[in-house]
C-alpha cells in the first residue's frame, strides 16, 4: 500500500513494522520517523488506527485467557508465512477440522 506521495519513510516500511510500533518494540528514533509519517500520510494513519483498535478489542475480549502454546506456535507460523509472502494454507488453526501435528 502506498499513498503515492513521497515520504522520508516509505509507506511499505511503516506498514511492515506497524505491530512493532504498536507494541513499543522499536527504538525511539524509529518511532519518531513513524509518527512523522503518520502526520503526513492519512492512509497509513487510518491503517494504524484500525490495527490499534483491533489490538485493543482483542486485549479486552481475550486478554484474560491463557493461549495454548501449540496454538500460539501455529498462529506465529502463519504470520511468518504471510510476512514472507508465501502461500498460506486454508486449514483452520483450531477445531475438529484442524490437522493434527
Amino acid at each position: 500500500m502506498s499513498c503515492g506521495e513521497p515520504h522520508e519513510t516509505d509507506c511499505s516500511e511503516v506498514l511492515d513494522h506497524l505491530y512493532e510500533y504498536l507494541d513499543h518494540e522499536m527504538p525511539a528514533s524509529d518511532c519518531a520517523k513513524f509518527e512523522t509519517h503518520f502526520d503526513e500520510c492519512s492512509p497509513c494513519l487510518e491503517k494504524y488506527g484500525l490495527e490499534e483498535a483491533v489490538k485493543k478489542l482483542v486485549k479486552r475480549c481475550c486478554g484474560q485467557d491463557d493461549v495454548p502454546s501449540d496454538l500460539r506456535a501455529k498462529v506465529m507460523g502463519r504470520i511468518e508465512l504471510i510476512q514472507s509472502g508465501e502461500q498460506v494454507p486454508e486449514a483452520p488453526l483450531v477445531g475438529r477440522d484442524a490437522p493434527q501435528t
